[in-house]
């Protein structure tokens, strides 16, 4: 009875550790973009860039959407931009701009006239291209 513990022991393991081989082997890696469509829709983004506010809140919001969709388009998990954000911290330089410009973002899309600068929006754009990049978007 003894010798069949160590043998059923023995088969668990031998068990475990191809499945652990199995399942090391087929993880996904995180998909690669593709870098033109991004470099064409940031294009778009930069260029509709002028003086009036309205342009300024619609390139930091197409800014943040193409980030989220990148972050998406790499596997990464969470429902929400600010989740992604929080779940891949390190894929990013400098993560405290990237949350500046995403809470720029949301002031333009949650309040009524939020007050919104050139000089605040080029920082995040800024932030979101080095993101971008960051990413292998860009």
């Amino acid at each position: 009875m003894n010798s069949a513990v160590v043998i059923l022991f023995a088969a668990v393991m031998i068990i475990g550790i191809i499945l652990l081989v199995i399942i090391s082997v087929t993880k996904r890696a995180p998909r690669r973009l593709d870098v033109a469509k991004y470099q064409e829709r940031w294009l778009t983004i930069t260029n509709s860039v002028s003086d009036d506010s309205a342009s300024l809140q619609l390139a930091v919001l197409n800014a943040d959407k193409l980030l989220d969709m990148a972050l998406r388009e790499r596997g990464v998990a969470g429902n929400t931009m600010g989740e992604r954000l929080k779940t891949n911290p390190k894929a990013f330089k400098d993560l405290d701009a990237v949350w500046n410009a995403h809470k720029l973002r949301n002031r333009i899309a949650h309040e009524h006239d939020a007050p919104v600068t050139k000089q605040a929006v080029q920082v995040a754009l800024r932030s979101f291209k080095a993101a971008l990049t960051d990413l292998g978007a860009l």
